[in-house]
């Protein structure tokens, strides 16, 4: 018999979802003797899939017909890949990334800092030794885009917080993407739940906003999430998905956008969705894509998650095959510590 199996997570190699699909007839007749016992190595106990909120699973159960792991269990199946070693010396299984782009990690700074400690920012991200695998993107307060842009290094791009829904003109306080553009930044956040839940934008205008950034040339952050209450009372999907939803109704095309999935109740709260429970709604996420969309979008589209993400929990969420980046809010403040979480990527590729 074949010494266990070394499972190993990949960035680069990653598998479309139509090649999986071809590829399945020759996984079945593997998976007898080989997916089981791997399957049952990468799966987490049904305890420890939300263990404080049960509800997530209730509200699949009725749009879906199926337990969340059996789904789960079955999309490992799916994308197991098998190979023995010559001379029957054991085998080595390969679960790539589900998002088939580079890994992607946006610093979000929010309503903070000052030129002067902008700038010991940037010159502690133009000093740090970063992966080169990865996408990289902050988005400083308008005020501060053209000094960060002028003194950061090319190697990160520049993304606004937020654009208005439409053409430049009588609109006061608001930035237009034409702007956003004309001063060099390639992407907006749009969705984040502090626009939704604060400024009150609902799910209609910021598809809208999203269709215009895209229009002239601005790649697109799409944020969603619920609040608390909303997961508590098992309406994690319902959100996510309607908020899903009027960005589709709206774009003409997902090519420039990430996703970001960002539970608002971890949100700058020192909570962290556990990496069971922020792969669950990453892979439903992926699966709506899928249904709703295309299977071409479901398999390019990075999903990221944000959600006081920081150094000491991005390893354990950047292995989850669903979680192509992360969208980081106060530990993007810190150089050090930013870098430590672009550079999780490197736990993509990890040896069991």
């Amino acid at each position: 018999m074949a010494s266990p199996c070394r499972v190993i997570v990949e960035s680069g190699g990653r598998r479309r979802v139509r090649e999986r699909e071809r590829e399945r007839g020759e996984e079945r007749e593997m998976a007898g003797s080989s997916s089981t016992s791997l399957a049952a190595q990468l799966s987490c106990p049904r305890s420890l899939i939300c263990p404080q909120y049960s509800g997530l699973r209730q509200v699949f159960l009725k749009q879906d017909q199926r337990s969340i792991s059996d789904a789960h269990l079955g999309q490992i199946h799916r994308q197991l890949r098998v190979a023995s070693s010559p001379g029957g010396k054991g085998c080595r299984a390969v679960v790539a990334m589900a998002g088939s782009g580079k890994f992607f990690v946006g610093g979000n700074w929010k309503c903070n800092g000052t030129k002067d400690s902008i700038s010991t920012l940037v010159a502690d991200l133009n000093a740090a030794n970063i992966e080169p695998d990865v996408d990289v993107v902050v988005s400083p307060p308008f005020i501060y885009i053209d000094q960060v842009k002028n003194s950061l290094g090319g190697r990160i791009e520049i993304s606004a917080q937020n654009c208005w829904v439409g053409k430049t003109g009588a609109y006061t306080g608001e930035i237009s993407a034409e702007q956003l553009k004309d001063i060099g930044c390639q992407w907006v956040i749009l969705g984040h739940s502090e626009r939704r839940h604060i400024i009150k934008e609902n799910d209609e205008f910021i598809g809208k906003k999203a269709a215009y950034a895209l229009d002239q040339g601005i790649k697109v952050i799409a944020c969603i999430g619920e609040l608390l209450e909303e997961r508590e009372s098992g309406k994690t999907f319902d959100v996510c998905f309607r908020q899903l939803k009027a960005f589709a109704d709206a774009v003409p095309s997902w090519e420039n956008i990430v996703i970001a999935y960002e539970p608002v109740w971890a949100i700058g709260t020192g909570k962290v969705a556990t990496p069971e429970q922020a792969q669950e709604v990453h892979a439903a996420v992926r699966d709506w894509l899928k249904n709703n969309v295309s299977t071409e979008v479901a398999s390019s589209t990075r999903i990221i998650y944000g959600g006081s993400v920081n150094g000491s929990n991005c390893a354990d969420l950047a292995k989850r095959e669903d979680i192509d980046g992360f969208l980081v809010g106060g530990a993007s403040l810190k150089g050090p510590e930013f870098a430590q979480i672009i550079n999780s990527v490197t736990a993509k590729k990890v040896a069991a």
